[in-house]
Protein backbone atom coordinates (compact mmCIF):
# COMPACT_ATOMS: atom_id res chain seq x y z
CA UNK A 1 0.00 0.00 0.00
CA UNK A 2 3.00 2.29 0.93
CA UNK A 3 4.14 1.96 -2.79
CA UNK A 4 0.70 2.86 -4.00
CA UNK A 5 0.32 5.51 -1.67
CA UNK A 6 3.95 7.16 -3.11
CA UNK A 7 2.37 7.39 -6.72
CA UNK A 8 -0.63 8.90 -5.89
CA UNK A 9 1.31 11.39 -3.64
CA UNK A 10 3.05 11.91 -6.37
CA UNK A 11 0.47 13.38 -8.65
CA UNK A 12 -0.29 13.10 -12.37
CA UNK A 13 2.41 15.46 -13.66
CA UNK A 14 5.07 13.02 -12.30
CA UNK A 15 3.59 10.05 -12.76
CA UNK A 16 2.23 10.53 -16.35
CA UNK A 17 5.75 11.81 -18.40
CA UNK A 18 6.97 8.18 -16.69
CA UNK A 19 4.61 6.07 -18.10
CA UNK A 20 4.98 8.09 -21.20
CA UNK A 21 8.55 7.24 -21.31
CA UNK A 22 8.53 3.82 -20.10
CA UNK A 23 5.19 2.72 -22.93
CA UNK A 24 7.28 4.97 -25.13
CA UNK A 25 10.30 2.19 -25.00
CA UNK A 26 7.94 -0.74 -24.92
CA UNK A 27 6.43 0.36 -28.27
CA UNK A 28 10.44 0.11 -29.81
CA UNK A 29 10.67 3.91 -29.47
CA UNK A 30 14.52 5.24 -29.11
CA UNK A 31 15.54 6.14 -25.78
CA UNK A 32 15.84 9.49 -26.60
CA UNK A 33 12.51 10.09 -28.13
CA UNK A 34 10.70 8.33 -25.33
CA UNK A 35 12.45 11.11 -22.91
CA UNK A 36 11.51 13.89 -24.55
CA UNK A 37 7.88 12.83 -25.25
CA UNK A 38 7.55 11.97 -21.57
CA UNK A 39 8.85 15.41 -20.57
CA UNK A 40 6.61 16.90 -22.96
CA UNK A 41 3.49 15.58 -21.89
CA UNK A 42 4.51 16.59 -18.00
CA UNK A 43 5.44 20.38 -19.29
CA UNK A 44 1.73 20.49 -21.44
CA UNK A 45 -0.15 18.82 -18.04
CA UNK A 46 1.55 21.90 -15.69
CA UNK A 47 0.70 24.07 -18.40
CA UNK A 48 -2.85 22.88 -18.58
CA UNK A 49 -3.13 22.81 -15.09
CA UNK A 50 -1.87 26.44 -14.58
CA UNK A 51 -4.52 27.75 -16.89
CA UNK A 52 -7.38 25.85 -15.23
CA UNK A 53 -5.83 27.51 -11.73
CA UNK A 54 -5.79 30.53 -13.35
CA UNK A 55 -10.07 30.19 -14.06
CA UNK A 56 -10.61 28.59 -10.73
CA UNK A 57 -8.35 31.59 -8.84
CA UNK A 58 -11.08 34.00 -11.05
CA UNK A 59 -13.89 31.91 -11.24
CA UNK A 60 -14.50 30.75 -7.93
CA UNK A 61 -14.85 34.30 -5.93
CA UNK A 62 -16.79 35.42 -8.33
CA UNK A 63 -19.05 32.58 -8.04
CA UNK A 64 -18.93 32.78 -4.59
CA UNK A 65 -19.62 36.69 -4.82
CA UNK A 66 -22.89 35.97 -7.08
CA UNK A 67 -24.66 33.78 -5.09
CA UNK A 68 -23.96 36.02 -2.23
CA UNK A 69 -25.79 38.85 -4.16
CA UNK A 70 -29.09 36.41 -4.36
CA UNK A 71 -28.57 36.09 -0.35
CA UNK A 72 -29.38 32.15 -1.35
CA UNK A 73 -28.57 30.07 2.08
CA UNK A 74 -27.35 26.34 0.35
CA UNK A 75 -26.11 24.11 3.11
CA UNK A 76 -24.15 21.30 1.39
CA UNK A 77 -20.95 23.13 -0.10
CA UNK A 78 -19.29 21.75 -3.38
CA UNK A 79 -15.61 21.18 -1.80
CA UNK A 80 -14.06 20.42 -5.25
CA UNK A 81 -12.39 17.56 -7.23
CA UNK A 82 -9.31 18.22 -5.42
CA UNK A 83 -10.81 17.72 -2.40
CA UNK A 84 -12.87 15.01 -3.64
CA UNK A 85 -9.98 12.88 -5.18
CA UNK A 86 -8.19 13.30 -1.71
CA UNK A 87 -11.23 11.95 -0.09
CA UNK A 88 -11.50 8.66 -2.49
CA UNK A 89 -7.90 7.74 -2.37
CA UNK A 90 -7.91 8.81 1.41
CA UNK A 91 -10.60 5.64 1.75
CA UNK A 92 -9.72 1.99 2.50
CA UNK A 93 -11.31 1.30 -1.04
CA UNK A 94 -8.94 4.29 -2.57
CA UNK A 95 -5.89 2.42 -1.26
CA UNK A 96 -6.37 -0.58 -3.62
CA UNK A 97 -7.91 1.45 -6.85
CA UNK A 98 -4.98 1.93 -8.89
CA UNK A 99 -3.96 -2.19 -8.27
CA UNK A 100 -7.78 -3.09 -8.90
CA UNK A 101 -8.11 -0.38 -12.16
CA UNK A 102 -4.62 -1.76 -13.86
CA UNK A 103 -5.78 -5.72 -13.10
CA UNK A 104 -9.44 -5.12 -14.68
CA UNK A 105 -7.99 -3.22 -17.52
CA UNK A 106 -5.28 -5.95 -18.21
CA UNK A 107 -8.28 -8.87 -18.21
CA UNK A 108 -10.25 -6.89 -20.54
CA UNK A 109 -7.15 -6.40 -22.64
CA UNK A 110 -6.64 -10.10 -22.44
CA UNK A 111 -10.39 -11.05 -23.18
CA UNK A 112 -10.85 -8.48 -26.09
CA UNK A 113 -12.98 -6.61 -24.03
CA UNK A 114 -11.83 -3.18 -24.43
CA UNK A 115 -9.39 -1.49 -27.18
CA UNK A 116 -7.69 1.02 -24.18
CA UNK A 117 -4.93 0.63 -22.46
CA UNK A 118 -5.79 3.17 -19.77
CA UNK A 119 -2.07 4.80 -18.07
CA UNK A 120 -4.08 7.68 -16.69
CA UNK A 121 -3.85 6.20 -13.15
CA UNK A 122 -4.02 9.34 -11.07
CA UNK A 123 -7.83 9.12 -12.40
CA UNK A 124 -8.42 5.88 -10.70
CA UNK A 125 -9.94 7.83 -8.11
CA UNK A 126 -13.26 8.15 -9.53
CA UNK A 127 -13.57 4.20 -8.95
CA UNK A 128 -12.38 4.54 -5.31
CA UNK A 129 -15.05 7.25 -4.72
CA UNK A 130 -17.63 5.62 -5.60
CA UNK A 131 -16.13 2.18 -4.01
CA UNK A 132 -15.97 4.52 -1.02
CA UNK A 133 -19.32 5.58 -1.12
CA UNK A 134 -20.75 2.21 -1.57
CA UNK A 135 -18.98 0.77 1.20
CA UNK A 136 -20.56 3.14 3.25
CA UNK A 137 -24.22 2.98 1.95
CA UNK A 138 -23.74 -1.31 2.44
CA UNK A 139 -21.68 -1.09 5.16
CA UNK A 140 -19.12 -3.70 3.75
CA UNK A 141 -16.14 -3.22 2.27
CA UNK A 142 -15.61 -5.64 -0.28
CA UNK A 143 -19.04 -4.70 -1.72
CA UNK A 144 -16.93 -1.39 -1.75
CA UNK A 145 -13.97 -3.39 -4.03
CA UNK A 146 -17.10 -5.02 -6.26
CA UNK A 147 -18.13 -1.42 -7.29
CA UNK A 148 -14.38 -0.05 -8.21
CA UNK A 149 -14.55 -3.34 -9.97
CA UNK A 150 -17.45 -2.78 -12.00
CA UNK A 151 -17.14 1.33 -12.24
CA UNK A 152 -13.60 0.36 -13.99
CA UNK A 153 -15.09 -2.32 -16.75
CA UNK A 154 -17.75 0.79 -17.42
CA UNK A 155 -15.31 3.47 -17.84
CA UNK A 156 -13.22 1.47 -20.47
CA UNK A 157 -16.39 0.68 -22.45
CA UNK A 158 -17.24 4.08 -22.08
CA UNK A 159 -13.28 4.90 -23.45
CA UNK A 160 -13.64 2.48 -26.66
CA UNK A 161 -17.58 3.90 -27.55
CA UNK A 162 -16.15 7.47 -27.54
CA UNK A 163 -13.09 6.68 -28.81
CA UNK A 164 -14.02 7.29 -32.44
CA UNK A 165 -15.41 10.86 -31.66
CA UNK A 166 -12.69 12.21 -29.93
CA UNK A 167 -10.34 11.09 -33.03
CA UNK A 168 -12.63 12.37 -35.48
CA UNK A 169 -13.40 15.84 -33.73
CA UNK A 170 -10.47 16.62 -31.69
CA UNK A 171 -7.93 14.83 -34.30
CA UNK A 172 -6.33 12.62 -31.31
CA UNK A 173 -5.29 9.14 -33.36
CA UNK A 174 -5.49 6.52 -31.11
CA UNK A 175 -6.55 8.07 -27.97
CA UNK A 176 -9.09 7.20 -25.65
CA UNK A 177 -11.06 8.78 -22.73
CA UNK A 178 -12.03 6.50 -19.90
CA UNK A 179 -12.50 9.16 -17.16
CA UNK A 180 -14.53 8.73 -14.71
CA UNK A 181 -16.23 12.67 -15.03
CA UNK A 182 -16.53 12.92 -18.55
CA UNK A 183 -17.26 9.53 -19.99
CA UNK A 184 -20.58 9.09 -18.37
CA UNK A 185 -22.10 12.31 -19.73
CA UNK A 186 -21.73 10.40 -23.48
CA UNK A 187 -24.83 8.65 -22.90
CA UNK A 188 -26.52 11.84 -22.48
CA UNK A 189 -26.06 13.52 -25.14
CA UNK A 190 -26.79 11.05 -27.70
CA UNK A 191 -30.33 10.88 -26.78
CA UNK A 192 -29.77 14.79 -26.33
CA UNK A 193 -28.81 14.84 -29.96
CA UNK A 194 -31.52 13.04 -31.54
CA UNK A 195 -33.80 15.28 -29.51
CA UNK A 196 -32.27 18.40 -30.91
CA UNK A 197 -32.14 17.09 -34.40
CA UNK A 198 -36.11 16.25 -34.28
CA UNK A 199 -37.01 19.62 -33.70
CA UNK A 200 -37.76 21.87 -36.62
CA UNK A 201 -35.44 25.24 -36.70
CA UNK A 202 -33.86 24.10 -33.59
CA UNK A 203 -31.98 21.46 -35.91
CA UNK A 204 -30.62 23.70 -38.24
CA UNK A 205 -28.80 26.58 -36.03
CA UNK A 206 -24.74 26.87 -36.27
CA UNK A 207 -23.79 27.81 -32.98
CA UNK A 208 -20.02 26.37 -33.33
CA UNK A 209 -17.03 28.84 -32.98
CA UNK A 210 -16.71 28.70 -36.34
CA UNK A 211 -20.01 29.76 -37.55
CA UNK A 212 -20.38 32.64 -35.04
CA UNK A 213 -16.65 33.72 -35.83
CA UNK A 214 -18.02 34.18 -39.59
CA UNK A 215 -21.16 35.71 -38.85
CA UNK A 216 -19.98 37.98 -35.95
CA UNK A 217 -16.34 38.09 -37.53
CA UNK A 218 -13.68 39.46 -34.59
CA UNK A 219 -16.29 39.77 -32.19
CA UNK A 220 -17.27 36.03 -32.59
CA UNK A 221 -13.55 35.17 -31.99
CA UNK A 222 -12.78 32.63 -29.00
CA UNK A 223 -10.95 35.66 -27.00
CA UNK A 224 -13.54 37.89 -27.20
CA UNK A 225 -16.75 35.28 -26.55
CA UNK A 226 -14.58 34.89 -23.37
CA UNK A 227 -13.56 38.47 -22.55
CA UNK A 228 -17.40 38.87 -23.01
CA UNK A 229 -18.05 36.34 -20.80
CA UNK A 230 -16.31 37.53 -17.85
CA UNK A 231 -17.32 40.91 -18.14
CA UNK A 232 -20.97 39.52 -17.73
CA UNK A 233 -19.78 36.95 -14.89
CA UNK A 234 -18.19 40.22 -12.97
CA UNK A 235 -21.26 42.33 -13.85
CA UNK A 236 -23.54 39.75 -11.98
CA UNK A 237 -20.76 39.26 -9.47
CA UNK A 238 -21.31 43.05 -8.00
CA UNK A 239 -17.63 43.38 -8.92
CA UNK A 240 -16.30 46.97 -9.43
CA UNK A 241 -14.93 48.22 -12.80
CA UNK A 242 -11.16 46.93 -12.10
CA UNK A 243 -12.37 43.67 -10.95
CA UNK A 244 -14.16 43.15 -14.05
CA UNK A 245 -12.25 44.16 -16.27
CA UNK A 246 -9.91 41.66 -14.37
CA UNK A 247 -12.34 38.92 -14.63
CA UNK A 248 -12.92 39.52 -18.60
CA UNK A 249 -9.18 39.54 -19.33
CA UNK A 250 -8.52 36.41 -17.54
CA UNK A 251 -11.10 34.20 -19.13
CA UNK A 252 -9.89 35.60 -22.22
CA UNK A 253 -6.32 34.18 -21.55
CA UNK A 254 -7.49 30.43 -20.34
CA UNK A 255 -9.93 31.25 -23.97
CA UNK A 256 -6.32 31.72 -25.99
CA UNK A 257 -4.00 29.37 -23.93
CA UNK A 258 -5.74 26.84 -22.72
CA UNK A 259 -5.84 24.97 -26.47
CA UNK A 260 -2.25 26.15 -26.76
CA UNK A 261 -1.14 24.33 -23.78
CA UNK A 262 -3.24 21.09 -25.27
CA UNK A 263 -1.37 21.20 -28.52
CA UNK A 264 2.04 21.17 -25.89
CA UNK A 265 0.87 18.43 -24.17
CA UNK A 266 0.00 16.60 -27.33
CA UNK A 267 3.13 17.54 -29.43
CA UNK A 268 4.72 14.68 -26.57
CA UNK A 269 1.94 12.35 -26.90
CA UNK A 270 1.66 12.17 -31.14
CA UNK A 271 5.08 10.48 -31.60
CA UNK A 272 3.69 7.28 -28.72
CA UNK A 273 0.31 7.13 -30.62
CA UNK A 274 2.25 6.47 -33.98
CA UNK A 275 4.78 4.28 -32.40
CA UNK A 276 1.58 2.80 -31.00
CA UNK A 277 -0.28 2.90 -33.68
CA UNK A 278 2.80 0.98 -35.66
CA UNK A 279 3.66 -1.85 -32.83
CA UNK A 280 0.01 -3.01 -33.05
CA UNK A 281 0.10 -3.51 -36.78
CA UNK A 282 2.76 -5.25 -37.07
CA UNK A 283 2.15 -7.61 -33.94
CA UNK A 284 -2.02 -7.64 -33.45
CA UNK A 285 -2.69 -7.19 -37.30
CA UNK A 286 -6.43 -6.21 -37.32
CA UNK A 287 -6.94 -5.35 -34.17
CA UNK A 288 -7.17 -1.27 -32.75
CA UNK A 289 -5.44 -0.10 -29.80
CA UNK A 290 -6.20 3.25 -27.68
CA UNK A 291 -4.36 5.08 -25.23
CA UNK A 292 -6.35 6.03 -22.54
CA UNK A 293 -5.88 9.43 -21.14
CA UNK A 294 -7.02 12.45 -18.67
CA UNK A 295 -9.60 14.33 -20.59
CA UNK A 296 -8.08 17.21 -20.00
CA UNK A 297 -6.17 17.26 -23.39
CA UNK A 298 -9.82 17.63 -24.96
CA UNK A 299 -10.82 20.80 -22.16
CA UNK A 300 -8.89 23.42 -24.66
CA UNK A 301 -11.40 23.22 -27.40
CA UNK A 302 -12.96 26.62 -27.69
CA UNK A 303 -16.48 25.09 -28.19
CA UNK A 304 -15.74 23.41 -24.94
CA UNK A 305 -14.95 26.44 -23.27
CA UNK A 306 -17.12 28.57 -24.43
CA UNK A 307 -20.24 26.11 -23.11
CA UNK A 308 -18.61 25.97 -20.14
CA UNK A 309 -18.39 29.98 -19.07
CA UNK A 310 -22.14 30.01 -19.99
CA UNK A 311 -22.97 27.22 -17.75
CA UNK A 312 -21.68 29.04 -14.89
CA UNK A 313 -24.42 31.31 -14.53
CA UNK A 314 -26.93 29.20 -15.32
CA UNK A 315 -25.74 26.10 -12.77
CA UNK A 316 -25.90 28.68 -10.01
CA UNK A 317 -29.37 29.89 -11.21
CA UNK A 318 -30.30 26.11 -11.25
CA UNK A 319 -28.81 25.70 -8.00
CA UNK A 320 -31.10 28.50 -6.53
CA UNK A 321 -34.08 27.66 -8.49
CA UNK A 322 -34.51 23.90 -8.42
CA UNK A 323 -36.44 23.22 -5.10
CA UNK A 324 -34.85 20.69 -2.83
CA UNK A 325 -31.30 21.37 -4.35
CA UNK A 326 -29.09 22.21 -1.07
CA UNK A 327 -25.62 22.48 -2.89
CA UNK A 328 -23.96 25.26 -3.23
CA UNK A 329 -21.97 25.06 -6.75
CA UNK A 330 -18.21 26.39 -5.99
CA UNK A 331 -15.10 24.71 -6.11
CA UNK A 332 -16.03 22.84 -9.28
CA UNK A 333 -17.37 25.36 -11.30
CA UNK A 334 -14.06 26.02 -12.95
CA UNK A 335 -14.38 21.76 -13.81
CA UNK A 336 -17.34 22.08 -15.96
CA UNK A 337 -15.16 21.84 -19.13
CA UNK A 338 -14.53 18.10 -17.63
CA UNK A 339 -18.70 17.41 -17.51
CA UNK A 340 -19.08 18.62 -21.18
CA UNK A 341 -15.87 17.68 -23.46
CA UNK A 342 -17.58 14.95 -24.59
CA UNK A 343 -21.02 16.09 -25.19
CA UNK A 344 -19.13 18.23 -27.37
CA UNK A 345 -18.05 15.93 -30.48
CA UNK A 346 -21.20 14.55 -30.23
CA UNK A 347 -22.81 18.16 -31.13
CA UNK A 348 -20.25 18.57 -33.31
CA UNK A 349 -19.08 21.87 -31.52
CA UNK A 350 -22.47 23.25 -30.84
CA UNK A 351 -22.69 25.65 -28.70
CA UNK A 352 -25.95 25.78 -27.94
CA UNK A 353 -26.41 22.11 -27.53
CA UNK A 354 -23.36 21.84 -25.35
CA UNK A 355 -25.13 24.19 -22.77
CA UNK A 356 -29.00 23.27 -23.13
CA UNK A 357 -27.54 19.50 -22.29
CA UNK A 358 -25.04 20.64 -19.44
CA UNK A 359 -27.72 22.19 -17.92
CA UNK A 360 -29.80 19.26 -17.77
CA UNK A 361 -27.33 16.85 -17.00
CA UNK A 362 -26.10 19.25 -13.99
CA UNK A 363 -29.44 20.31 -13.08
CA UNK A 364 -30.33 16.30 -12.25
CA UNK A 365 -26.79 15.83 -11.14
CA UNK A 366 -27.75 18.49 -8.43
CA UNK A 367 -30.21 16.74 -6.61
CA UNK A 368 -27.72 13.49 -7.03
CA UNK A 369 -25.14 15.58 -4.94
CA UNK A 370 -28.07 16.68 -2.47
CA UNK A 371 -28.95 12.84 -1.48
CA UNK A 372 -25.45 11.90 -1.37
CA UNK A 373 -24.15 14.50 0.75
CA UNK A 374 -23.88 12.48 4.03
CA UNK A 375 -22.28 9.86 2.70
CA UNK A 376 -19.87 11.96 0.78
CA UNK A 377 -19.74 14.10 4.39
CA UNK A 378 -18.44 10.46 6.47
CA UNK A 379 -15.92 9.36 3.42
CA UNK A 380 -14.49 12.51 3.98
CA UNK A 381 -14.67 12.06 8.04
CA UNK A 382 -13.20 8.36 7.79
CA UNK A 383 -10.01 10.12 5.18
CA UNK A 384 -9.48 12.70 7.84
CA UNK A 385 -10.93 15.41 5.37
CA UNK A 386 -10.16 18.94 7.06
CA UNK A 387 -13.90 20.47 6.31
CA UNK A 388 -14.26 24.34 5.18
CA UNK A 389 -14.84 26.67 7.65
CA UNK A 390 -18.33 26.99 8.43
CA UNK A 391 -19.33 23.59 6.50
CA UNK A 392 -20.71 20.75 8.18
CA UNK A 393 -21.76 18.76 5.22
CA UNK A 394 -20.18 18.24 1.63
CA UNK A 395 -20.42 17.11 -1.80
CA UNK A 396 -19.30 18.09 -5.24
CA UNK A 397 -20.48 18.56 -8.51
CA UNK A 398 -17.18 16.29 -10.07
CA UNK A 399 -18.16 13.33 -9.54
CA UNK A 400 -21.04 13.78 -6.20
CA UNK A 401 -23.59 14.84 -9.20
CA UNK A 402 -22.08 12.06 -11.91
CA UNK A 403 -24.90 10.00 -13.15
CA UNK A 404 -22.86 6.96 -13.33
CA UNK A 405 -22.22 7.63 -9.12
CA UNK A 406 -26.19 7.47 -8.78
CA UNK A 407 -26.67 4.23 -10.90
CA UNK A 408 -23.87 2.33 -8.63
CA UNK A 409 -25.21 3.48 -6.27
CA UNK A 410 -28.91 2.29 -6.46
CA UNK A 411 -27.60 -1.44 -7.89
CA UNK A 412 -25.46 -1.53 -4.57
CA UNK A 413 -29.06 -1.90 -2.78
CA UNK A 414 -29.30 -5.04 -4.80
CA UNK A 415 -26.16 -6.71 -3.13
CA UNK A 416 -23.00 -8.60 -4.21
CA UNK A 417 -25.42 -10.46 -6.36
CA UNK A 418 -27.09 -7.51 -8.03
CA UNK A 419 -23.61 -5.75 -8.69
CA UNK A 420 -22.28 -8.63 -10.01
CA UNK A 421 -25.28 -9.39 -12.57
CA UNK A 422 -25.25 -5.58 -13.77
CA UNK A 423 -21.21 -6.40 -14.36
CA UNK A 424 -22.15 -9.23 -16.17
CA UNK A 425 -24.40 -7.46 -18.34
CA UNK A 426 -21.61 -5.13 -18.87
CA UNK A 427 -19.27 -7.63 -20.36
CA UNK A 428 -22.23 -8.93 -22.69
CA UNK A 429 -22.64 -5.59 -24.03
CA UNK A 430 -18.78 -5.22 -24.56
CA UNK A 431 -19.04 -8.46 -26.43
CA UNK A 432 -21.98 -7.41 -28.27
CA UNK A 433 -20.69 -4.25 -29.30
CA UNK A 434 -17.30 -5.99 -30.18
CA UNK A 435 -19.22 -8.40 -32.71
CA UNK A 436 -20.88 -5.76 -33.98
CA UNK A 437 -18.21 -3.88 -35.18
CA UNK A 438 -16.52 -7.00 -36.57
CA UNK A 439 -19.51 -7.97 -38.75
CA UNK A 440 -18.96 -6.40 -42.44
CA UNK A 441 -21.34 -3.70 -43.80
CA UNK A 442 -23.87 -5.11 -46.20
Amino acid sequence: MGVVQYVVDLGPTVVLPILICLFGLLLRQKLGSAIRSGITVGIGFIGINLVIDLLVGNLGPAAQAMVNNLGVNLSVIDVGWPATSAIAFGSTVGALAIPIGLAVNVGMLVLGLTKTLDIDLWNFWHIAFTGALVAILTDSFWMGILTAVVHMMILLILADLTAKHVQDFYGYPNISFPHGTSAPYYLIALPMNKLFDAIPVVRDWKANPESIQKRFGVLGESTIIGLALGLVIGVLAGYDVQQILQLGISTAAVMLLLPRMVSVLMEGLMPVSEAAGEFIKKRFPGREFYIGLDSAIAVGHPSTIASSLLLVPIVLALAVMLPGNRVLPFGDLATIPFIVCLMVPIFRGNVFRTVVTGAVAIGIGLYIATWISPMFTTAAANAKFEFPENATTISSLVDGANPMTWILLMVSKLGALGMIVFGILIIAWAYYMKVRRAQPVK
